[in-house]
């Protein structure tokens, strides 16, 4: 697979952390990483601006509340102990020493205090060139890329040239940047001082392996995952490390408890509850605590009432599901609604409605493809996407009091929402207001840390309407049956779904190729313009990268003057992790790379080109998640077994509105993974957090 840094877990390479908590092996530093220095806000980042913002007022609220995060009950023991260690790092002094072992006698060497990463922004202001230039001098100095430098400086701020000089395990704190690099970095500043058992390698370790974690989805590591993990990576006292972290305020300390399976619930007051030990990065943790409490006041309190006749009125209208759907909203505050693409008729009839009663009603798409698609479904505006509408760039605007402007807030594509954004969606609401989180639970989770809407759906905290349309055809036949584990062959008269049989990767590319050009607009009357390629990877011999390159050739073959880019090419625009905009390059000057995204267009500075910008006749399934097309296909190399899955296979066969075609090359791979491999399991505490605030619903 690929070396850079994973946009997301499809493109992670083997070792990101899972279910174990096995590290992830980040990207290497290479020269190709480079930032420029002279970088222009965009438009993208003026939004991600505004997120900041908003994160920081959420922070602001947090930092208000007196008590720590409660988690478990009465407890003793080890688990006691871990808990006055998060109290004490909460108040600002210093946890226990006995967290997991006793403190060795001789004193502990000094390290500066750490500068905490801040979450990924790309609007952050450039690193003044002083700063910058010091960074670059440090880092040639330990034999690291000097093109390291501007991304350096911004993580580590005004003193990162000091912090890296006493310190060079800091460097882990850049994106891409893998242990055994920052050891070498650290042994050519250091000397012989350098060794594994150095305290400060111990806690950058650990950071870095929960940061790794929070790619492949975990908001927090269960400690023993984490301790493995840390001693696969070298490090001789894992539990000193950890222990080491806590100290510091690097991550924080959690202790949920545990439900067995038909054990009673404790009775008296001193008797101890089993709990599970978890370690977390603070930015997480605020994120989820946020999110937990911003949920519950939407639960528990009682929405604005705005006539239940005509509520009732409009459900009866509306009948099945849609009925349904409009009565739960009716007297909630938070309504889970689950279905496919056709359900999304049901939500359109709760906009209509509340429109209709003169409610301020306004719908959330992932991306600016599904924001068209469903806007087609509904009168008149209100139709938003999630980015947009928390930037303040589309949607209502805000109160005075910088809520959402909104009664009603309807966000579609659920299961992309990772804890982060989740939390400023919910704080950004009003009291009062309603919240309808509607997506297919088939479909791959969050790029981002959470699984926000698979927590909420387990722990039965509100009404749930399972929508009762099913996806028409063939096609809906055979995702249906992939959604329960099961991949039929299903009666394609009108050949809705083509497979086609390869033996190598040569093959895959050119039957791909020919497929596009040729054989769907020929036999479908699908022009190549209105077909997509999915394929599991960016890297490999039919990857992204590869099919792209064999799909310019053809369809929009050029000289590629403009970083490898020109007029016409189809291209995904990435102005954030977990964010992907297909659309086409427009032209290229001195401000940059104008693109067409959404009908909307997109300016992208030179320097930001190559870390923002893919050609996109490919994508991965993630990528295309939030989108469809007329025509789709999907190439299944035999390389590609180990990242089959069914939430996979589930997302990348229903992104085709009228023709699937399976470039398959996995043999008997592709129904056992449908069968056997569901979703790999993330480590999250929503769960915990909205127990003692959210009474378990019936049903």
């Amino acid at each position: 697979m690929s070396t850079e840094p994973p946009e997301n877990t499809e493109d992670a390479e083997p070792g990101t952390p899972g279910a174990d908590g096995a590290s992830a092996e980040g990207a290497q530093v290479s020269e190709g990483a480079q930032v420029s220095e002279g970088a222009q806000v965009s438009e993208a980042e003026a939004e991600l601006r505004a997120q900041q913002i908003e994160r920081e007022r959420i922070e602001r609220r947090k930092a208000g509340k007196q008590g720590p995060i409660e988690a478990g009950g009465k407890l003793s023991g080890t688990a006691a102990d871990l808990l006055a260690a998060v109290r004490a790092v909460e108040s600002g002094g210093r946890p226990a020493a006995t967290v997991f072992r006793e403190a060795p006698a001789a004193p502990r060497r000094p390290a500066p205090e750490p500068v905490r990463r801040a979450p990924a922004v790309s609007g952050e202001a450039v690193p003044a060139a002083g700063v910058v230039e010091g960074v670059r001098a440090v880092l040639a100095l330990g034999g690291a890329p000097e093109g390291l430098a501007v991304q350096a400086a911004g993580v580590l701020g005004e003193g990162g040239a000091e912090a890296l000089r006493s310190d060079p395990w800091q460097l882990l704190r850049v994106a891409g940047v893998r242990p055994e690099q920052a050891d070498g970095f650290a042994r050519a500043l250091l000397g012989a001082g350098a060794g594994p058992d150095d305290e400060r390698r111990g806690r950058a370790v650990t950071v870095w392996l929960l940061e790794q974690a929070a790619l492949a989805g975990h908001t927090a590591l269960e400690m023993s995952a984490l301790v493995g993990a840390l001693g696969r990576q070298g490090v001789p006292d894992p539990e000193e490390a950890v222990q080491n972290a806590v100290s510091e305020g690097d991550v924080l300390v959690f202790q949920d408890p545990v439900a067995e399976a038909g054990a009673p619930a404790p009775q008296e007051e001193g008797e101890e509850r089993p709990v599970r030990v978890l370690v977390g990065l603070e930015r997480y943790a605020l994120a989820e605590e946020s999110l937990a409490d911003g949920l519950a006041r939407l639960v528990n309190s009682v929405p604005k009432q705005d006539g239940s006749e005509e509520w009732e009125r409009a459900a009866a209208a509306a009948r099945g599901s849609a009925g349904e759907l409009i009565r739960a909203v009716a007297g909630h505050g938070l309504v889970l609604h689950t279905g496919g693409e056709a359900s999304l008729a049901e939500p359109a009839a709760l906009l209509g409605a509340a429109h209709g009663m003169g409610l301020r009603a306004w719908a959330a798409t992932h991306g600016p493809v599904g924001r068209a698609r469903f806007a087609a479904l509904v009168e008149g505006p209100g139709v938003a996407t999630v980015a947009g509408l928390l930037s303040g760039a589309e949607g209502p605007g805000r109160d005075a009091d910088g809520a959402l402007d909104v009664d009603l807030l309807v966000v579609l594509d659920a299961p992309q929402l990772d804890v982060e954004t989740a939390a400023l969606l919910t704080e950004s609401l009003p009291d009062g207001a309603r919240l309808v989180l509607a997506g297919d639970p088939g479909v791959l989770w969050s790029v981002g840390a959470g699984r926000v809407f698979a927590d909420l759906l387990a722990a039965r905290v509100c009404p749930q309407i399972a929508s009762r349309r099913p996806d028409p055809g063939p096609l809906g036949e055979l995702v249906s049956g992939i959604g329960v584990g099961e991949l039929h062959q299903v009666d394609a008269p009108g050949k809705e779904v083509v497979i086609v049989p390869v033996r190598d990767a040569g093959e895959a590319v050119h039957r791909t190729v020919q497929l596009v050009v040729d054989s769907v607009p020929r036999a479908i009357g699908v022009p190549a313009e209105g077909t997509q390629v999915i394929t599991p990877g960016h890297g490999g011999a039919v990857g992204t990268r590869a099919l792209n390159a064999a799909l310019k050739e053809r369809l929009n073959p050029g000289p590629g003057r403009f970083g490898g880019f020109d007029p016409g090419d189809r291209i995904a625009y990435s102005p954030a992790p977990g964010r992907t905009l297909p659309g086409r390059v427009v032209r290229a000057d001195g401000e940059g790379l104008h693109l067409a995204c959404g009908g909307e267009e997109v300016v992208v500075p030179r320097e930001r080109v190559e870390q923002s910008v893919r050609h996109g006749w490919a994508l991965t399934a993630h990528q295309a998640v939030g989108c469809r097309w007329p025509a789709a296909v999907v190439v299944l190399p035999g390389d590609a077994v180990p990242a089959l899955s069914r939430p996979w296979v589930y997302t990348a066969f229903s992104r085709a509105d009228r023709h699937l075609s399976v470039v398959h090359g996995v043999e008997q791979a592709l129904p056992r993974a449908v069968a056997e491999v569901t979703a790999k399991p993330r480590t999250t505490r929503l769960p915990v957090l909205l127990a003692p605030q959210v009474p378990a619903t019936e049903g």
